[in-house]
C-alpha cells in the first residue's frame, strides 16, 4: 500500500477539444494524494490532495476550476485564479507559482471500492472557457478493510443463585414447670419433638443431608434467686439432652446417641424473652409500658424482679401468661442440605425439569453446551417463574446466539420491562446493533457499562467509528478476530498476528484473509499468497474480494497472486 501519489499532469496532452494552448493560460500541475490508495474509516473516505503550480503555471487573468472524483462520485470542486483575475478561488502568484492543499470527507459508497481518484477541470479567461482537461487518474481507491469487522456481539446471562450446599435447621422445644428441670412425659409427646425425631430418623443415612449437631439452649424464667435460675437452666439443658438420647436410642438412630452430637448452652434468666412475650401479650397497654420502663431503669435483675412484684395485679398476669413460656429448652438440629451434582442436574434438566427449582434450572442450563438444550431448559425456567427476568433474558440470549434476532429482542424487552439491569440493557444494545441502529446500541451499551462483555461490544462500535486505539483497550485481554482487525487498522501488525493466533476464529477463512492483509502491509509476498490460498480454500467467495481489494493492489500484476484470484 502506497502512502501517497506524486503525479505530474501535462495539461497539453490532456486537452479535450482544444488543439493549441496559449502559454499564458495554465501549465503542468503536480499532485500528491495521501493516502494512496484511499482508505475508508468510520464509513467515510477522507481525501487529501496537495498540488503545486509551477512558475508561470496559471495566467494572471485566468481562473480555473478543478473537480476531483472517486469513481463516479464527484467531490467538492476547488477554484483558483491568477493574480489579476476576478472572482472566487485561491490566488496563484504568476511568477513564483503556488501550492494548494485540498481536503474533503465523503460518505463511503460501494462504487468507491474498486475505483480511481481522478481530477478534471477547465480554465477560463473573462468567463470564456479556454481549455479543459481530464479525467486524469491521481490515485487508487478504496481500501475498505474496516468492513471486515464481524458481528461478534456478547450477550449477558442473568446469573443463577444456585447453592449446592445450604445450611438448614430443624427445631423443637421442651417446656418445664416452675423450679423444675425434669422432662415431663407429656412433653415427650409434643408434635414438634415427634417431627424432629422423625426427621433425624429419615435423614440419618441420607447422602443429601449431612447432620452436623444438636444445639440445646436452656432458659429459666426471671423470678427467684438468679444463681438458682442459672443452675436450673444448666440442668434443663442436660435433661433435654438425656431425653433426646433416649429417643434416638429407642428408635435405633445412630446420630444423637452420644454427647459429642450435642452442644449445651445454659442461658440463665431469660429477660430478653420476657420482654418479647410481654410486647405481644394481651396485657393492658399502660401496665405493659410501665413494666418495659422498669426493665430499662433497673439493670440489676433482682431489683427488676422486686419492682415488678410490687405490681401485684400485674404480676399475677405475668405468672399465668408470660413466665411459663420462658421455662424451656430450645432444640436446634443444624444440618447441610446437599444439592444435585452437575451430572444429575444435566440429566434432570433435560429429562424431568419439573423436579428442579428455578435456581437449579438456571444453573443446569449453564452446564449445557448444545444451544437447543440450553433453550429448552431456560424455557422451563421461564415456565417455572414467568416473572423472573433472568429466565426470560436467558431465553433471549440463546435465541440471539442462534441468530433469531427478532425473537431475542422481544425477550430482552420483556425481561427489561420486569427489571432493567445491565444484562438486559446490554442485550437490547446487541439487538439494536444487529439492526444497524448503532446510535441506539451505543446508548444502551453505555447504560450497561461494567462487565467486560459490554466493553467488548462498545469496542465493536469504536471500530466502526474509526476509533481503533480505544477499541483495542475495550477488547482488553479478549483475543478475537475483531481485536486483531482493530490492531491492523491501528498499525500494530505484529500484535494483530499474535491476537489472531490466540483467537477462537484463528482457523477461519476470514482470519487467513486478515493474515494476508498483514503480510501485504509488511511486503511479505509469500505470506500474501499462502494465506490467501488458505482463505479461499475455506471460503471461495473471498477470491473475488481479493481480486479487487486495494490492500493487494501492488500484487495485481504478480503472477502468483493472479493465479489464486482468477
Amino acid at each position: 500500500m502506497k502512502n501517497n501519489s506524486l503525479i505530474k499532469l501535462t495539461i497539453l496532452s490532456a486537452l479535450v477539444g482544444t488543439a493549441v494552448v496559449s502559454c499564458d493560460v495554465m501549465k503542468d500541475v503536480e499532485y500528491t494524494v495521501t493516502p494512496d490508495p484511499l482508505e475508508m474509516h468510520g464509513d467515510t473516505v477522507r481525501v487529501r490532495i496537495e498540488g503545486t503550480f509551477p512558475e508561470k503555471g496559471l495566467g494572471k487573468k485566468v481562473t480555473a476550476k478543478f473537480t476531483p472524483k472517486i469513481g463516479d462520485v464527484e467531490l467538492k470542486p476547488i477554484e483558483f485564479k491568477g493574480e489579476k483575475a476576478e472572482g472566487n478561488g485561491q490566488t496563484i502568484p504568476f511568477k513564483p507559482g503556488g501550492r494548494f492543499t485540498y481536503t474533503d470527507v465523503v460518505p463511503y459508497q460501494p462504487s468507491m471500492e474498486a475505483a480511481d481518484v481522478t481530477v478534471s477541470g477547465a480554465a477560463f479567461k473573462k468567463d470564456k472557457e479556454k481549455e479543459t482537461f481530464g479525467p486524469i487518474k491521481l490515485a487508487d481507491a478504496t481500501i475498505i478493510t474496516p468492513y471486515l469487522l464481524q458481528k461478534d456481539l456478547k450477550v449477558l446471562m442473568g446469573k443463577d443463585q444456585f447453592v449446592r450446599v445450604t445450611q438448614e435447621q430443624a427445631k423443637a422445644q421442651l417446656n418445664y414447670e416452675k423450679n423444675r428441670s425434669e422432662v415431663r412425659a407429656a412433653e415427650l409427646k409434643r408434635e414438634d419433638l415427634a417431627a424432629f425425631a422423625a426427621f433425624v430418623a429419615e435423614n440419618d443415612s441420607n447422602p443429601r443431608i449431612a447432620l452436623k449437631g444438636i444445639q440445646i439452649s436452656a432458659y429459666a424464667s426471671p423470678e427467684g434467686e438468679e444463681g438458682r435460675n442459672n443452675e436450673l437452666s444448666t440442668a434443663r439443658s442436660e435433661s433435654a439432652r438425656a431425653a433426646l438420647q433416649a429417643i434416638m436410642k429407642k428408635a435405633k438412630i445412630e446420630f444423637g446417641q452420644t454427647d459429642d452430637n450435642y452442644m449445651l448452652e445454659a442461658k440463665g434468666e431469660d429477660w430478653a424473652g420476657f420482654k418479647t412475650e410481654l410486647e405481644k401479650s394481651s396485657m393492658d397497654e399502660d401496665e405493659r409500658n410501665l413494666i418495659i420502663r422498669v426493665l430499662g431503669m433497673y439493670p440489676d435483675p433482682a431489683q427488676r424482679e422486686k419492682e415488678i412484684r410490687n405490681m401485684s395485679k400485674t404480676y399475677t398476669f405475668l405468672e399465668k401468661n408470660i413466665l411459663p413460656q420462658l421455662r424451656r429448652s430450645q432444640i436446634v438440629l443444624n444440618y447441610d442440605k446437599v444439592g444435585y451434582s452437575d451430572e444429575e442436574l444435566r440429566t434432570l434438566a433435560k429429562s424431568n425439569p419439573t423436579q428442579l427449582n428455578l435456581e437449579e434450572l438456571l444453573f443446569a442450563a449453564s452446564l449445557l453446551d448444545d444451544l437447543n438444550d440450553k433453550l429448552f431448559v431456560y424455557r422451563e425456567a421461564e415456565k417455572n417463574s414467568p416473572k423472573c427476568w433472568r429466565a426470560i433474558n436467558n431465553v433471549g440470549a440463546v435465541l440471539f446466539m442462534q441468530g433469531k434476532f427478532d425473537e431475542a429482542q422481544a425477550k430482552f424487552e420483556q425481561a427489561n420491562t420486569i427489571k432493567s439491569t445491565p444484562e438486559t440493557l446490554n442485550n437490547l444494545g446487541a439487538a439494536a446493533y444487529m439492526k444497524a441502529d448503532i446510535i441506539k446500541a451505543n446508548q444502551l451499551f453505555n447504560q450497561a457499562k461494567g462487565a467486560p462483555e459490554v466493553d467488548y461490544n462498545i469496542a465493536n462500535i469504536q471500530v466502526k467509528r474509526g476509533q481503533y486505539a480505544n477499541a483495542i483497550k475495550g477488547y482488553g485481554a479478549n483475543n478475537s478476530f475483531n481485536k486483531a482487525l482493530a490492531q491492523v487498522l491501528d498499525g500494530k501488525l505484529d500484535a494483530a498476528s499474535a491476537t489472531l493466533d490466540a483467537a477462537p476464529q484463528k482457523d477461519e477463512a476470514i482470519s487467513f484473509y486478515l493474515r494476508a492483509i498483514i503480510a501485504a502491509r509488511k511486503g511479505n509476498d509469500n505470506g500474501v499468497v499462502n494465506n490467501l490460498q488458505s482463505a479461499i480454500s475455506k471460503d471461495g467467495s473471498l477470491k473475488a474480494k481479493a481480486a479487487k481489494d486495494r490492500e493487494f493492489i501492488k500484487y495485481f500484476e504478480n503472477t502468483s497472486f493472479t493465479a489464486i484470484v482468477k
